[in-house]
C-alpha cells in the first residue's frame, strides 16, 4: 500500500535590517503564521561611524529561525525552505582564519566621505557608476575600501576576505562565501553587463577578486546546514536555503512591482522609490541606483537618508511638551499631532522645507546638504513648520521619481509601504504631490514577502515571480487635482532653493560639531 507524502507548507523568511532582524514563517498563499524580531544595537561613537557586530547579527537569525519553528503544529517536515532578505552596503574584513578584523560597517558609516568626493571629482567615479550601477557615495563599500586603502588601516592589509553581513551568516551555516548578484550590484564592485567582479572598481578598491564572495544568482540554493546550527533552529540540515537579494529589490517583489507600470515608495526611518525593468538603466549623471533581482528584472531607483526621522525630529524639538502629555494620556503623539499640521492649508502657507538633516544620498549625493526652512515668516507657527516638514520629507522623493519616470516612463500606480502608510495625511500628500494613485497593501513585510516568493520561484514551487495575488488589495488614495496642482508649482522652487544653497552647505558645515 503506498503512501502519498504530505506537501510541505511553510517557508521561512529572513529580513536581516538595519536595527533588527525580523523572521517570517508563511504559508503558501504568502499568510504570515507566525513571526519574531530581534534588535541590535548600532554603534556610533562619533556621528562619522556606524557600526554593528556581525555576531550578534548571526544571533538574531538563528534566534529568530528557532523561534518560529517552535510555533504550533510547525515541524522540519513542514519547511519548504528558508530565504533570506539583507540590507545593502555592508562591509566587512576576515582573516586567512575567517576570524573577524572588524565589525560591520553600515551604509549609514561616512568616513568614507574625502574617497567619494575624490572620485566623483574625476571621470573615474562616474566610469565605475555606469559599469556597477552603485552612485559614488560613503555608502558603497568600493567607496569605503578605497578609504581603507588610502588611510592605510591595519584591518585592510592584512584582510584575506571583504564580505558583508549575509555572506558571513552564510558562511557560519555552510562554511563557504557566497554573494547573490542583487547585494554584489550594491557593492559597487560589481559589473552589470559580465556579472562578474569589475576590473576598475576593483583597482579602485585595491583588492583582488579573489578577496570577494563567489558570485551567484538570487536564485541559488544550497542544502547542507551545519548540525549544530541545523539542531539549534530546529531545521533538518538538508533543509533548502536560498541565498536571496538585498532588502530593497525584495520589497519591490513583496509589493507586486516587477514592472514601470507600478513604483514602490517605502518610508522608514529614511525613504526610497523604485520601480522596475527588464535589462539594466543608468542615470547619465549617476544619481540613481540600479540593482539585480534576477536576469529579467532589475531594480532602478533612489534613496532618500530622510524619511520618517524629520517627523521624529519636529516633534521632538517643537513638540515635547505635547508629546508627553499624550503618552501621559495613552495616546500615540503622532497621531495627535498629526492632526495640527492636518489644519493646515496644503503649501503650508507658503513655506519650504528642505528636509536634508542627515545630508542626502538620491538625487544629490551630497553629505553636507543640511535642513532649511525657507519662506518662514511671523504669520507661520509650530504647525505649519510641522506642515512644511511632511511635505518636504515627499517633495524630496518626488524629485527622485521624476528622474525615474524619464528612465522607465510614466507609471501608472505608487505602492507605498512603512511606518508613514499608517497616516491618511501622509499618503494623500503623497498622491497630491505625486500627481499618482498611491496604494497602501495589506502586506506590511515586504521584504519578507518578497524573499518568500523569491524561495518559491527558486525551488520550481511556482512558474512566476507574481504567485501570491493580493498586492493589488488594500486602500487607494486618490490625487486632488486642486491640491496637485498647488505642489506642482512649489516643486520647482523646492528644487531652486536647493540648487542656490548647495554651495554654502560645505562652508556651513565647517562650524557645525563633528563628535
Amino acid at each position: 500500500m503506498s503512501t502519498v507524502k504530505p506537501q510541505k507548507n511553510r517557508i521561512i523568511a529572513v529580513d536581516i535590517g538595519t536595527t533588527s532582524t525580523k523572521t517570517l514563517l508563511l504559508d503558501r498563499e504568502g499568510q504570515v503564521v507566525s513571526s519574531h524580531t530581534v534588535g541590535y544595537p548600532l554603534h556610533t561613537p562619533s556621528p562619522e561611524i556606524a557600526e554593528q557586530e556581525p555576531d550578534e547579527i548571526v544571533q538574531a537569525v538563528l534566534q529568530g529561525i528557532r523561534q518560529v519553528m517552535a510555533s504550533p503544529d510547525v515541524s522540519k517536515e513542514d519547511i519548504v525552505c528558508v530565504s533570506f532578505s539583507a540590507a545593502m552596503h555592508s562591509l566587512i574584513a576576515v582573516d586567512e582564519n575567517n576570524a573577524l578584523l572588524t565589525r560591520m560597517i553600515t551604509w549609514a558609516d561616512s568616513r568614507s566621505q574625502k574617497a567619494a568626493e575624490q572620485l566623483l571629482q574625476g571621470e573615474e567615479g562616474l566610469e565605475v557608476y555606469h559599469a556597477t550601477g552603485t552612485p559614488i557615495h560613503p555608502m558603497s563599500p568600493l567607496v569605503k575600501l578605497a578609504w581603507m586603502k588610502e588611510q592605510g588601516i591595519k584591518a585592510y592589509q592584512s584582510a584575506h576576505k571583504f564580505i558583508g553581513i549575509k555572506e558571513y551568516i552564510f558562511y557560519k551555516l555552510f562554511g563557504t562565501y557566497v554573494i547573490d548578484y542583487s547585494l554584489a550590484s550594491a557593492t559597487g564592485l560589481f559589473n552589470l553587463e559580465s556579472l562578474q567582479w569589475d576590473d576598475k572598481a576593483l583597482a579602485i578598491a585595491g583588492i583582488s577578486e579573489q578577496q570577494l564572495s563567489t558570485t551567484v544568482p538570487t536564485t541559488h540554493c544550497m542544502t547542507g546546514i551545519h548540525d549544530g546550527y541545523a539542531d539549534f533552529m530546529g531545521l533538518s540540515p538538508d533543509t533548502p536555503v536560498v541565498v536571496g537579494a538585498s532588502d530593497g529589490v525584495l520589497a519591490n517583489l513583496g509589493a507586486g512591482v516587477l514592472d514601470a507600470r507600478h513604483m514602490a515608495v517605502s518610508i522608514g526611518t529614511s525613504g526610497a522609490i523604485r520601480t522596475v525593468v527588464p535589462r539594466p538603466a543608468l542615470d547619465s549623471k549617476g544619481r540613481l541606483f540600479c540593482y539585480a533581482l534576477t536576469e529579467d528584472h532589475w531594480v532602478i531607483g533612489g534613496a532618500s537618508n530622510n524619511g520618517a526621522i524629520v517627523l521624529q525630529w519636529v516633534i521632538e524639538q517643537l513638540y515635547a511638551m505635547e508629546s508627553e502629555t499624550c503618552k501621559s494620556n495613552g495616546q500615540d503623539p503622532y497621531e495627535v499631532l498629526l492632526k495640527e499640521a492636518e489644519k493646515i492649508d496644503p503649501g503650508a502657507d507658503g513655506l519650504l522645507f528642505l528636509p536634508l538633516l542627515t545630508g542626502e544620498r538620491a538625487p544629490f549625493w551630497n553629505a553636507d546638504a543640511r535642513g532649511v526652512f525657507f519662506g518662514l515668516s511671523l504669520s507661520h507657527t509650530k504647525a505649519h513648520m510641522l506642515r512644511a516638514a511632511l511635505e518636504g520629507v515627499m517633495f524630496q522623493l518626488a524629485v527622485i521619481k521624476e528622474l525615474l519616470q524619464q528612465m522607465s516612463g510614466p507609471g501608472e500606480e505608487i505602492i507605498a509601504s512603512g511606518g508613514f502608510a499608517r497616516s491618511a495625511l501622509w499618503c494623500q500628500m503623497m498622491a497630491d504631490i505625486f500627481g499618482m494613485t498611491v496604494l497602501i497593501p495589506k502586506v506590511v513585510d515586504s521584504s519578507g514577502l518578497g524573499a518568500a516568493r523569491l524561495g518559491l520561484y527558486a525551488l520550481g514551487e511556482v512558474d512566476t515571480l507574481t504567485s501570491f495575488g493580493d498586492e493589488r488589495e488594500g486602500v487607494r488614495y486618490v490625487p486632488n487635482p486642486v491640491t496637485h496642482e498647488r505642489y506642482r508649482q512649489l516643486l520647482p522652487l523646492y528644487q531652486q532653493v536647493y540648487e542656490q544653497l548647495k554651495g554654502q552647505f560645505t562652508e556651513i558645515v565647517r562650524f557645525q560639531p563633528r563628535g
